[in-house]
């Protein structure tokens, strides 16, 4: 039997990479809201929330193969059954390191693995935008990308092949707000810099304490605000923008 949800004036809202850190905040802000939320990541859905209390549905999904994509995306239409979809929250990316757990240049970092990033960073939010397109549009919905400060400037920790993915998915923000604009589907992106989550680098304090005005790291859940904005009616006139979430790094 298909899980759909049933007719109700809650809006719904799908989120990858929804398992930890900046992704398990969206969906957490999202649920506090009211939203109906569909998630999407690797794993199983996490055991740590409670608070979801049985209403966020989750679909397996592997980002970094065109078929796992075509499933999911499959199984959320027929979820959604004739509801369409509020918001489409693409938050999934990965970040190699290198043995050490330092930064990967571009000449240290193989084509496998530069392939692998852009696959899951950048090309599998267009996949599953194309997918979802008939939804989003029926619900004139809203798009939101989590792009990255080193998709503009070189960063001390993330490597080549994440700041080029993030600067390809910054620029497919726009391209898509530009074809999409007209169905009346929004496409913004939001920019975070260092955020508290589990992945942090060591001497990222050290950085923040000499690059951020604010001295002190984001808290997932104040990136997790601006995308509920960005998805929400009160952002209705936004197109094609890219909020930084940084605390004023990126003027250094």
């Amino acid at each position: 039997m298909i899980d759909t949800f049933q007719p109700s004036a809650r809006p719904i809202v799908a989120v990858t990479g929804a398992s930890r850190g900046i992704g398990h905040a969206i969906v957490k802000r999202f649920h506090e809201e009211g939203w109906d939320v569909l998630t999407l990541a690797r794993t199983p859905f996490s055991t740590v929330c409670p608070w979801a209390e049985g209403i966020v549905r989750h679909v397996e999904t592997d980002l970094s193969d065109e078929g796992s994509i075509q499933r999911a995306a499959g199984t959320i239409r027929d979820r959604l059954a004739d509801r369409g979809l509020d918001a489409l929250v693409h938050n999934a990316g990965v970040s190699p390191k290198a043995t050490d757990g330092g930064r990967l240049g571009a000449m240290d970092t193989d084509a496998d693995t530069f392939r692998h990033v852009q696959m899951v960073n950048t090309v599998a939010p267009l996949i599953l935008t194309r997918a979802l397109l008939d939804p989003l549009t029926l619900a004139g919905g809203s798009i939101v990308t989590v792009s990255s400060i080193a998709a503009s400037q070189v960063h001390p920790f993330a490597g080549a092949a994440y700041a080029v993915s993030k600067a390809g998915l910054s620029a497919l923000t726009r391209e898509l707000a530009h074809e999409l604009g007209p169905r009346g589907v929004r496409v913004n992106a939001v920019s975070p810099g260092e955020i508290g989550t589990s992945i942090l680098s060591p001497g990222t304090d050290a950085m923040v304490a000499r690059d951020v005005p604010m001295r002190r790291l984001g808290d997932p859940r104040e990136v997790a605000d601006v995308v509920l904005f960005l998805a929400s009616r009160g952002a209705s006139y936004v197109n094609g923008a890219e909020i930084p979430i940084n605390g004023g790094q990126h003027l250094a």
